[in-house]
C-alpha cells in the first residue's frame, strides 16, 4: 500500500496550526507524519508533553507518526537502544535512525515490546541496510525511508536514489522519500532552500515530484518535508494514483475524434521490445484496424510529442506513441499533441510493460 505524509515542527510551529494541518491532510487521505527530535532540545518531559499531543491527534485520524532521532539524541535524552519506553509515551508509531549504530543495535530494536517500527535511513548507502539485515531483525519492524536536504544542491543524485532504493526494495522492506512544498517554509534547520530528498525536484511543481517518485517503482510513501503545505497541493497529491503514471496533454489544433479517443480513453502500456527513440503503445492499432487515419500534421518530432500513425503507415495505423528524442518526421505520422512540459522528463520512467494513461 502506497500513502502519503506531511511533517509537523513543533518546535517552529503553534499547535493550533499544526491540529489543523494534520486535519486538513487527513481530508485528503494523508496517513503518515514525519515529525523531529533532532533539533529539539528540551528535557524528556517537555518533549513527551509537547509532542504527545500531536502524536496522539494524528492518531485519531489514522495518521501515523514515525519520530527521527539519532545515537546523539538517545545519549542527550539518557535513553538507551535497549529501552524504547520513552518513544512509546509519545504514542508514536516507530522511529527512524537519522545517523545509525553498528547495525547490531538497529536489529535489537525491532524486538521492543511496543511494536515500534525501526525505520532506516535509505540514503546513506554503503550497504548499511545489509549491514543490519546481517544481525537478524525482526523483519516486520524494519522499514525505510531517505533524507531531505535544506541546503540547495546538496541533495540526491538521481543514480545514488536509484542504486539505493533498490537496496531496500529488493529485500521487500516498506520504503519513503521526501519532496518539497512550494508554498512552504518550516523544516528543521533555520535554513530553507527547500526539503526535497532528489536535488532535481527542489524547484517543481510538488505533484511531478511526486509521480516521478511513485513511477520509480521503488517508493511507498511521498511524504512533504516542509510545513505547511497548501490546500491545493494536499489536493493535487491526493488526486495521483501511486499506481498508474498519468501525464498530462497539451494538444494541437483539430484532433479528429478516434485520434482523441486513442489518446484518452485507452490503457496504455510500453512495448517490451522497447525502442530508444519512443514509447510504442499499440493496442489502439488492433483495436481501430480498419479505420482510415488520415495524415493531418506531419510535423518535425521533438521530444514529448505525442503520435498517432496514418494510414499510410500500414498495419502501424493507429499506434499511439510517445517521442524519446527529436526525430525526422517520414510524413506518414501524425503529432496529436505533446506531453505537458513539466512532466516530459517522467517519460523516460516508462518501462517495458509499464502502464499509463494519458489525460
Amino acid at each position: 500500500m502506497k500513502r502519503l505524509g506531511i511533517s509537523i515542527y513543533p518546535e517552529h510551529t503553534n499547535q493550533e496550526d499544526n491540529f489543523a494541518y494534520i486535519k486538513l491532510a487527513s481530508k485528503y487521505g494523508f496517513k503518515r507524519i514525519f515529525t523531529c527530535l533532532l533539533s529539539v532540545t528540551k528535557s524528556k518531559e517537555e518533549i513527551i508533553e509537547e509532542f504527545k499531543q500531536i502524536i496522539e491527534y494524528g492518531n485519531k485520524l489514522n495518521m501515523e507518526t514515525i519520530l527521527d532521532v539519532s545515537p546523539r539524541v538517545f545519549d542527550q535524552l539518557g535513553i538507551s537502544y535497549k529501552d524504547l519506553s520513552f518513544f512509546h509515551e509519545t504514542g508514536a508509531k516507530g522511529i527512524r535512525l537519522d545517523a545509525s549504530y553498528s547495525g547490531n543495535e538497529e536489529a535489537i530494536m525491532t524486538f521492543n515490546p511496543y511494536n515500534l517500527k525501526i525505520e532506516i535511513n535509505m540514503s546513506t548507502g554503503a550497504k548499511y541496510i545489509d549491514n543490519v539485515m546481517k544481525y537478524k531483525p525482526d523483519t516486520d519492524y524494519i522499514i525505510g525511508c531517505h533524507n531531505f536536504y535544506p541546503h540547495r544542491y546538496t541533495g540526491l543524485s538521481m543514480s545514488h536514489f536509484l542504486k539505493t532504493s533498490k537496496q531496500f526494495k529488493t529485500l521487500g522492506i516498506q520504503t519513503a522519500a521526501f519532496v518539497n512544498s512550494q508554498n512552504a517554509s518550516i523544516g528543521p534547520w533555520p535554513v530553507d532552500d527547500g526539503l526535497c530528498t532528489l536535488e532535481e525536484h527542489r524547484n517543481q511543481p510538488i505533484e511531478i515530484q511526486a509521480k516521478h517518485l511513485f513511477s520509480t517503482g521503488l517508493i511507498d510513501d511521498v511524504i512533504i518535508a516542509n510545513a505547511f503545505a497548501s490546500e491545493e497541493e494536499l489536493k493535487k497529491l491526493s488526486e495521483i494514483d501511486p499506481n498508474l503514471l498519468r501525464l498530462k496533454v497539451e494538444w494541437v489544433d483539430k484532433i479528429p475524434n478516434t485520434e482523441r479517443k486513442i489518446v484518452l480513453e485507452e490503457l496504455h502500456f510500453n512495448r517490451g521490445d522497447v525502442s530508444d527513440y519512443m514509447v510504442r503503445s499499440t493496442q489502439s492499432r488492433v483495436k481501430y484496424k480498419g479505420h482510415h487515419f488520415e495524415v493531418f500534421n506531419p510535423k518535425e518530432i521533438k521530444r514529448g510529442d505525442i503520435l498517432i500513425d496514418s494510414s499510410e503507415y500500414g498495419h502501424y495505423a493507429g499506434e499511439l506513441q510517445i517521442a524519446l528524442k527529436d526525430m525526422e518526421n517520414s510524413g506518414k505520422t501524425n503529432v496529436v499533441g505533446r506531453i505537458k512540459k513539466e512532466e516530459i522528463y517522467l517519460i523516460d520512467q516508462i518501462q517495458p510493460w509499464q502502464k499509463f494513461e494519458l489525460y
